[in-house]
């Protein structure tokens, strides 16, 4: 199974709760760039890892991850 995760970057506030809770570390802070309210928004590292379980999307207190099964 692969997974689809995506991130609204302009409601992303980089508070990192994503990343805490993530089994296989993978959803990041993205140090390279910003959002247009300069927060660095989280991004999946490794996607060929990710296993969809949910974990990001349900900790994100502004509801800005959405994880698709493929």
């Amino acid at each position: 199974m692969t997974a689809k995760v995506s991130f609204d970057r302009e409601v992303c506030k980089g508070c990192g709760l994503c990343t805490l809770v993530c089994p296989r570390g993978i959803v990041v802070l993205e140090q390279g760039a910003v959002n247009s309210k300069g927060y660095h928004v989280a991004v999946v590292s490794r996607p060929e890892e990710c296993i969809a379980c949910g974990c990001c999307a349900r900790m994100c207190p502004d509801s800005a991850i959405t994880v698709e099964k493929q």
